[in-house]
């Protein structure tokens, strides 16, 4: 297949603060401003779709050196993949969309970033101004829809308002706590003329806190490190977005605490740590769970409490003392009362507490851990994770999601979709550096997976990239598979194939009776195959590829990993009745998880007294 390749920044293109010195004073349209206003705040990849109220910034476009600009199919994938490329990076993704259904195709996406502070900049074309009340075509307030779940979002209709709403825009998405920012903007305005000015500073103190942690909370919590029998550090995803990772080895060699990194903060700390329990809440290690619920000192870094975690929170850590750090001071106290607040951007609390720690352990001299360690370690060692083999002859999908991270090594680049084959992913693969592992946390978005390997990709392309989706969730954003071909972005695609919405299914085995309502897919298992996933994959200019036995897993990863000038899908068949383990059902107590079902960890094997 004729393959199209979308062209690259120039390495001969003006750096930012340069254009933006060169453009100042220049009359252009607020169309050519906008794409001027991208080049300046640094951006170099967008991902969109045109349409009608957007248009006139997209001729422009073309002329632009800097930015590369990826057709997507659908606006949702424009918004995922901006995450994936803001995750993989730490730089703002960018994404563009018309007036009316473009934008709020984009709604989901938003939230997304919004519940897993991803920093994003979304630019929406909106009707004229002299139409916006009007019910006109293709128009819909999306400044009014988008404001529950952005950073900030502003309507501009004065064209020489755009390069300080664009400034501003990827300030406020990067300052503080991180999150999207909505920029929708008057076909009106991108067709007047006006002239550039880009800001010479920012300055907007109520998005960025500026806060530096407070001397006296972090000597307390340091104080409390040092005197704690059975201290635990809740890692969260804070530490990824803060580029912390440093900075918490080193409090967690110092400390000698364990350590439990959630669902957004795996990779945080190398798996292969040995201060490392994994991961806590529904689908955790037994031992981090057990860690968290009898600990007598919880410091939280950059982690909500959420109820995936938490379970019943009046239960959690009952005993604990709470030290909560986090940028955003909303965060602190909001689910479970705090001991000790510390409010700061993260690496600025490692870099302060660290040598605090130290001091404590100079006057205090270092706590005693033994006994915690063995309990600990006595958990870790009985209830590790782990799973049996099937009752149908169909591959286990841990043991594919496993091999797949032991074949494809730790630098890999892993997102998922949401269910079953997400939880597996964090478990079963071995995260050794920060932001290879991309998923949707908070707000759980089946269909994340796809695009956002693409933004992925886009942003790391000398990257191996893993798509790992289910069967259901690859149904929903597939069609990215036909832009990552036409733009020559390899990412690969390991369907895990139960031919059922998987987590759902579970549930109703566990809680409906097994009464399996509408959970079915179709998609395999002697079934007629709709859709036949290799077929799929080479109608859009993937190479497609089928496993069905475990005998076949290694050498068809490897396969898959050989290949690097086309997108790869491949349709792993596996057992529909496999089930996640360790889990605390919805609503219940974290005291009440199960290992495997009904049977129930011995919490005090072992325990000292």
């Amino acid at each position: 297949m004729a393959q199209v390749k979308a062209p690259k920044p120039s390495a001969l293109a003006p750096q930012p603060q340069a254009l933006a010195q060169a453009t100042n004073g220049q009359e252009m349209t607020g169309a050519q401003a906008i794409i001027k206003s991208l080049e300046c705040a640094g951006a170099t990849d967008v991902f969109g779709l045109p349409g009608g109220a957007i248009l006139p910034t997209y001729d422009p476009l073309m002329d632009s050196q800097r930015l590369r600009h990826i057709l997507v199919r659908h606006e949702q994938g424009a918004g995922h993949a901006a995450q994936g490329y803001a995750h993989a990076t730490g730089k703002p993704g960018v994404c563009i969309a018309t007036s009316g259904p473009g934008a709020t195709n984009l709604v989901t996406p938003i939230a997304d970033a919004n519940m897993d502070s991803i920093p994003m900049v979304a630019i929406t074309g909106q009707v004229g101004a002299a139409m916006i009340g009007t019910d006109a075509f293709q128009e819909a307030d999306i400044v009014g829809i988008t404001a529950p779940i952005t950073k900030h979002n502003v309507l501009v209709t004065d064209p020489n308002e755009i390069p300080k709403a664009i400034a501003e825009a990827f300030y406020i998405a990067t300052h503080g706590r991180p999150g999207p920012v909505l920029v929708d903007i008057a076909k009106s305005a991108q067709q007047s003329p006006m002239t550039f000015q880009w800001p010479e500073r920012i300055e907007l103190p109520g998005f960025n806190s500026g806060a530096r942690p407070h001397a006296k909370t972090v000597q307390e919590a340091a104080r409390l490190l040092a005197t704690s029998r059975r201290p635990v550090l809740y890692v969260g995803g804070g530490v990824i977005r803060s580029g912390a990772s440093a900075g918490l080895r080193k409090l967690t060699d110092l400390s000698g605490a364990a350590v439990t990194t959630t669902l957004m903060a795996r990779g945080a700390l190398p798996d292969s740590h040995p201060q490392h329990l994994g991961m806590p809440g529904m689908h955790g290690t037994v031992a981090a769970v057990a860690a968290l619920q009898k600990a007598d000192l919880v410091v939280a870094l950059g982690a909500r409490f959420d109820d995936r975690v938490t379970g019943k929170l009046e239960s959690f850590a009952p005993n604990a003392t709470i030290v909560h750090a986090d940028i955003d001071p909303a965060e602190i106290g909001k689910n479970r009362a705090v001991d000790v607040p510390i409010v700061g951007d993260l690496k600025d609390v490692f870099e302060a507490l660290v040598p605090a720690l130290e001091e404590e352990h100079r006057k205090h001299g270092k706590p005693d851990l033994e006994a915690w360690w063995a309990q600990l370690d006595d958990w870790r060692n009985t209830y590790g994770l782990g799973y049996v083999p099937t009752d149908d002859d169909l591959s286990a999908p841990q043991h594919v999601i496993q091999r797949l991270g032991e074949i494809s090594g730790p630098d890999t680049i892993f997102t998922s979709g949401v269910g079953q084959h997400q939880m597996w992913a964090s478990q079963f693969i071995k995260y050794e550096r920060p932001n290879t592992w991309i998923n949707s946390g908070g707000l759980g978005t089946m269909g994340f997976s796809v695009p956002a390997a693409m933004g992925a990709k886009v942003g790391e392309p000398d990257r191996t990239v893993w798509s790992i989706d289910g069967d259901g969730c690859f149904q929903m954003t597939n069609q990215e598979l036909v832009t990552c071909a036409i733009n020559e972005i390899p990412i690969k695609v390991a369907i895990i194939n139960n031919s059922s919405l998987g987590m759902v299914r579970q549930w109703q085995t566990l809680f409906y009776n097994q009464r399996y309502s509408n959970t079915d897919l179709h998609t395999g298992h002697g079934t007629a195959r709709i859709p036949d996933f290799v077929k799929l994959a080479d109608a859009m200019g993937c190479v497609g590829l089928r496993c069905e036995s475990d005998a076949d897993v290694d050498a068809t990863i490897k396969r898959a990993m050989e290949i690097n000038d086309q997108p790869v899908v491949v349709d792993f068949t596996v057992s529909r009745d496999a089930m996640v383990w360790p889990m605390v059902a919805a609503g219940t107590s974290n005291d009440e998880i199960q290992y495997a079902r009904g049977i129930a960890p011995e919490w005090d094997r072992g325990e000292e007294e």
